[in-house]
């Protein structure tokens, strides 16, 4: 029953938020019985049940073939019958397979603590100020790392940066209280913008000027520590 529950909970937040759309996600009582859509490879960089960072060697791609989660061997070394494919033993991931059989496994991490970066990109983009992705510059301008970057309804002063808009945890935050936004004009080709403080500067690139415009009205708001919805509408 534990299980049950603890399945129905996840249920809820199986439904992904990638530029806008979702993928439809099967409901708890579906599980088994019909095929679900599975979460493409190329939006995860790491297992969606223990997070661990997936590499082309030890830590492989594998697909539950009862939630559609990309997960690592270890997470999937389960099978379970399946009732779409006509009760055949499928690979599944522990979460699936405690559902699916009623089994319990040795190994359980539902009782480890949550960090405060182990919030999954689709489910905190599903409940965001602005959520899309940008690119985030070395210091020297020439190169740097794209990815999913969110500010959280419920977090909306710290600015989560996921690999990916599919990942299970952030690989970073950035506390956004007291920061400047600065302009950087670069004509067309680059819609760039900052964020400075005390000596520390992050240089961010948009895909365009719209959305540069965007995330610089939300990351002055979560600077200057305004949080109230009836204060953005006044702002506005």
């Amino acid at each position: 029953q534990d299980a049950i529950d603890r399945k129905e909970k996840r249920s809820e937040t199986f439904k992904t938020a990638v530029h806008g759309l979702e993928t439809p996600a099967l409901k708890t009582e579906e599980l088994g019985r019909r095929a679900p859509q599975w979460v493409r490879d190329n939006l995860v960089t790491m297992c969606m049940r223990c997070k661990e960072p997936f590499n082309a060697i030890t830590r492989r791609r594998h697909h539950c073939r009862a939630c559609g989660y990309v997960v690592c061997a270890r997470c999937s070394d389960y099978r379970a019958e399946l009732q779409y494919d006509g009760n055949r033993p499928n690979r599944v991931c522990q979460e699936c397979y405690i559902f699916l059989t009623g089994h319990t496994v040795l190994e359980d991490r539902e009782g480890k603590h949550k960090g405060i970066l182990e919030k999954g990109a689709a489910e905190v983009s599903s409940r965001s100020l602005l959520c899309s992705s940008l690119q985030l510059l070395d210091k020297n301008g020439k190169g740097g790392t794209r990815g999913w970057f969110v500010i959280p309804q419920d977090d909306p002063l710290v600015l989560y940066i996921y690999a990916a808009p599919q990942d299970v945890r952030a690989h970073t935050s950035i506390p956004l209280l007291g920061y400047q936004v600065r302009d950087v004009p670069q004509g067309e080709s680059r819609h760039l913008f900052q964020l400075a403080q005390s000596g520390q500067v992050f240089t961010f690139v948009a895909d365009t000027e719209e959305l540069k415009r965007r995330w610089m009205r939300a990351v002055a708001r979560a600077a200057a520590g305004i949080t109230d919805p009836e204060e953005e509408e006044e702002d506005a």
